[in-house]
């Protein structure tokens, strides 16, 4: 689902475009930069009341813009991490965005939440379960058609911010072993938390993922049912472990499940007094998705 916001007016630019003809008078045309945003498919971790994707109040972006080529990033930018704080109605940018001039294409790169770069093509990122939105990593990249570029008469600049983290969401049910739902005291997923994203690549952000597994544990959406967290996109997850009453429930997968930049995978599970069965698999794009069913686990204790 994609929703327009409010036409994000970064600055205002004035250039003096003095005549090749010594007799001609010399023009001022005052330019503004114009940044039109949107989020892809996939829902943001904050939305409004209605579920519907929105920047709140605060929220704030850093845009990048350079000249010279699309995939290779220069020293000098023409814009460098412009803040840009949304009020609620408009965005404010923190220093101005100017173009360079009215010909040179132009590169534009939108980041959420704001963040410094220092290197393009492999900025460090760690999962903070505790922080999901800050770890909802979202990217806006506009070169233009073919990489060609923009110019400054293109205005508004589009930017459509798109996640290239991935989402896992947990669901569980218990079996009539117990009488009533069972307090849960966790659930972890073992797998990696640490990644590079690089940002100016022919096909678009790409994350590699870095370190070693770990349990990272998923936030409560429904207490004891439903457990959800933003994750780095990785192949090689297999493992969920969940704590009712001091005993460790383990489900491992026989085969490896994807969490996959820019979709959410959902594992529903079944959970006895002696093993969990799972009821489905499914990978999603925040609208279709298939299932695959299958597998289970057990206690050891």
């Amino acid at each position: 689902m994609n929703k327009k916001f409010p036409t994000l007016a970064i600055a205002v630019a004035a250039f003096c475009l003095a005549s090749c003809h010594c007799d001609d008078d010399t023009s001022t045309t005052s330019k503004y930069i114009t940044v039109a945003t949107s989020i892809g498919q996939m829902t943001r971790t904050t939305t409004d009341a209605n579920g519907n994707q929105e920047f709140a109040k605060d929220d704030q972006i850093s845009i990048y813009a350079w000249t010279g080529n699309a995939t290779a990033v220069p020293a000098d930018f023409v814009v460098n991490n412009s803040i840009n704080t949304y009020d609620g109605a408009k965005w404010t940018a923190s220093p101005q965005m100017l173009w360079k001039d009215m010909e040179t294409p132009h590169y534009f790169l939108g980041i959420y939440p704001n963040h410094a770069v220092t290197d393009f093509t492999a900025d460090e990122y760690a999962l903070d379960t505790e922080k999901q939105e800050a770890s909802d990593l979202l990217v806006a990249v506009n070169t233009g058609i073919e990489g060609a570029g923009i110019t400054a008469t293109a205005n508004p600049v589009s930017l459509m911010f798109n996640h290239v983290m991935s989402k896992l969401i947990v669901n569980l049910q218990f079996r009539n072993q117990w009488a009533t739902t069972p307090t849960v005291a966790s659930v972890t997923a073992t797998a990696k938390k640490a990644a590079t994203v690089n940002y100016v690549t022919a096909t678009g952000t790409v994350v590699t993922v870095t370190g070693e597994q770990s349990d990272i544990v998923l936030p409560v959406t429904a207490a004891n049912t439903c457990y959800t967290s933003i994750m780095v996109p990785q192949s090689d997850f297999r493992t969920i472990n969940i704590v009712i009453d001091g005993k460790t429930y383990t489900f491992t997968h026989t085969e490896d499940i994807a969490l996959e930049s820019g979709k959410y995978t959902t594992v529903n599970l079944i959970v006895g007094r002696n093993e969990i069965t799972l009821g489905s698999v499914s990978i999603n794009n925040w609208q279709e998705g298939t299932n695959i069913s299958g597998g289970e686990a057990q206690t050891d204790n």
